[in-house]
């Protein structure tokens, strides 16, 4: 049973690979692709459940015992991850069947979305960091292919400097690799914990950790996020939605995982950088979506402030904050992935995508109009909707730790969320509208029905919290208390 661990990863590669070959064949690509989404995340509520009567789950290749063989590891916070993101994946694909258009359809798209899907789940459950590098890329090439999708000019404007940020960023955890290898003689995550305890946190050892921890926020969009907001708003509504939903997670799961596992002994410099940086990150992504009036690059920004707040966090670093991350991190998903469907489907029904040049679309599109509102207030964690225990928690565990300053700007953040937001909702929602009878574009069923979905999502996920909260109550633990995992993999037979 413990090889259902590796089907979030091996069945996206095997239905992409089969899906090249049926190029010609659209609606079967669409059928085979969300039918995909939907059995991984039936395998990830499976697994999910069992991680809480068995514990933590394992699985070793060819046998070989760690740390000297590959080997996937399934706990609550990884499994919450890719349930996320495999039910976001489906609702996405959904949109896209009726807003990506036919050509780009055949020109290998869903086969993509499914390398992504591949890359971002192998991230959430390797228990190698070579492996974790490896998924980046399996990652990272998707999206080259996906943000270069339509071939307009700024879309290759902005690849270029997505696939320059990124090759660099790759290099520079290959060279934080081989520092490490060479120090510990290990790239077993749970084995590298056990290494660095034996032999200490020195000055060697904490210099490494830097280079991770700048390896890990050029992905996540922390600090060093000056590459997100043009690459977020150039591609199709669809695949910018799983950018936004998706790709920070990856780099915000690896800072979680390599800086409460591995390197969490000496908390003054770790958490002190990740405090600064969350703390900048906040306030520049606060600025960026106040003073733009594009409604893409607004929705961007609020990516990045998005990453400043998770990382908050992990900055604190109690087991309270932490579990305001987990859920927060959850809730962002579904959240984010609304709102770039919802800016992006305004552009299409307009044909504008600046604030001052859109108005009254509430009168053409009413429910288009409420359900900008709805993850207007969701995103400022307004209760009952899913951003309000995220925020509660994180600013609890700030509470605990004295972190008053992080807390402040954590708390300041929400407000400015709210108020980009509501500029975009009172300027081009509500007023006058500009829309004609005779110019009015026919709402597409498979373009609301996604964004209704992400709604009721955003609502239950809410009112869900305390269904919700002994997964994550039990991912916090673990990421709080180290001795879990490493006992988990390290312990014998599995």
């Amino acid at each position: 049973m413990n090889n259902l661990i590796v089907l979030p990863l091996i069945i996206p590669i095997m239905v992409g690979i089969i899906l090249v070959f049926l190029r010609p064949y659209v609606k079967l690509q669409r059928a085979i692709s969300l039918i995909t989404m939907i059995g991984i995340a039936v395998v990830s509520i499976f697994t999910l459940n069992r991680i809480q009567t068995d514990g933590i789950i394992r699985l070793d290749f060819a046998g070989w015992q760690p740390p000297f063989g590959i080997l996937f590891v399934a706990d609550s916070f990884a499994m919450l991850l890719v349930l996320t993101a495999s039910i976001v994946t489906a609702i996405c694909l959904i949109h896209a069947f009726s807003s990506i258009g036919e050509r780009h359809e055949k020109m290998y798209f869903y086969p993509f979305v499914l390398f992504l899907v591949a890359g971002v789940n192998g991230s959430f459950l390797t228990g190698d960091l070579f492996n974790l590098f490896v998924c980046f890329e399996v990652m990272l090439l998707a999206s080259y292919v996906l943000i270069t999708l339509g071939g307009t000019k700024p879309q290759l404007r902005e690849s270029i400097k997505y696939v320059v940020i990124n090759i660099l960023a790759s290099w520079f955890f290959l060279v934080a690799l081989a520092y490490l290898y060479g120090t510990v003689g290990t790239l077993n995550m749970a084995h590298i914990s056990e290494r660095v305890a034996e032999a200490g946190q020195g000055p060697l050892l904490t210099t490494i950790s830097i280079l991770f921890l700048i390896v890990f926020s050029l992905k996540a969009g922390l600090l060093l996020f000056f590459w997100l907001p043009g690459s977020y708003s150039v591609p199709p509504t669809a695949v910018a939605a799983l950018f936004g939903a998706l790709l920070t997670k990856v780099g915000i799961y690896a800072l979680f995982r390599t800086f409460t596992l591995i390197f969490y002994h000496d908390p003054l410099i770790s958490q002190t950088l990740i405090g600064i940086m969350a703390g900048i990150t906040l306030i520049v992504g606060c600025i960026g979506a106040i003073a733009f009036k594009d409604v893409r690059l607004i929705v961007s920004y609020n990516v990045v402030i998005a990453v400043g707040f998770i990382l908050i966090g992990l900055a604190v670093g109690t087991e309270t904050s932490i579990a305001g991350s987990i859920y927060y991190i959850i809730h962002d998903m579904i959240a984010k992935a609304m709102l770039f469907l919802l800016a992006g489907t305004m552009i299409y029904l307009t044909g504008k995508s600046k604030i001052d040049e859109m108005s009254g679309l509430i009168r053409n599109y009413p429910l288009f109009g409420w359900m900008f509102f709805l993850v207007t207030c969701s995103l400022a964690g307004i209760p009952p909707l899913s951003g309000f225990v995220g925020k509660i928690l994180v600013g609890q565990g700030a509470i605990e730790s004295g972190s008053y300053v992080l807390l402040t700007l954590a708390f300041l953040s929400s407000i400015v969320v709210l108020y980009s937001l509501l500029r975009i909702f009172l300027n081009t929602i509500f007023g006058e509208t500009i829309i004609s009878l005779e110019d009015e574009k026919p709402m597409k069923m498979g373009m609301i029905i996604p964004i209704v979905l992400l709604g009721i999502a955003t609502i239950s996920l809410g009112l869900g919290a305390e269904f919700l909260s002994g997964y994550v109550a039990d991912a916090a633990h673990t990421l709080s208390n180290p001795s879990v995992y490493i006992d988990a993999v390290m312990g014998g037979d599995k």
